[in-house]
């Protein structure tokens, strides 16, 4: 099933990492945005399928970002992206609504798997730590 996907991240280089891994997935990016403020302005206007998010941006961070998104549309996907040490912020996205987390650096397998669980295309398992019902 290919999806259509927006990338937000401040680093151009995690920026086209995660482009070139969600393309060879087989999905789209349709929007790439520099910081929260342009993902919660712009999330309206393509609409997609699922958003991956940096918890770590200037300005409005992800988690800020991820509640704007979801206050004008409450079934919007986001996987946060986030660095270790970040534990607190990642329960904040949990709690804004976030279905999902990697790890930086990002492996390609480790999205694929947790794009497939925020879709309900693969099964939780016990021993998965970045899935979130």
């Amino acid at each position: 099933m290919s999806l259509t996907v927006m990338i937000v991240d401040d680093s151009l280089i995690m920026i086209q990492k995660l482009k070139t891994m969600v393309t060879e997935l087989g999905h789209e990016v349709v929007r790439v945005c520099k910081d929260g403020e342009e993902a919660a302005r712009d999330y309206p206007l393509v609409r997609p399928d699922l958003v991956t998010m940096d918890i770590t941006m200037p300005g409005m961070d992800g988690v800020d970002a991820l509640k704007a998104i979801r206050a004008g549309d409450p079934r919007a996907r986001c996987i946060m992206v986030t660095s270790h040490g970040q534990e607190a912020m990642v329960v904040r996205a949990i709690e804004a609504g976030a279905v999902g987390y990697v790890l930086k650096p990002v492996a390609k397998a480790r999205l694929a798997e947790v794009i497939g669980r925020a879709l309900g295309q693969i099964p939780k398992t016990s021993t998965t730590m970045h899935w979130v019902e």
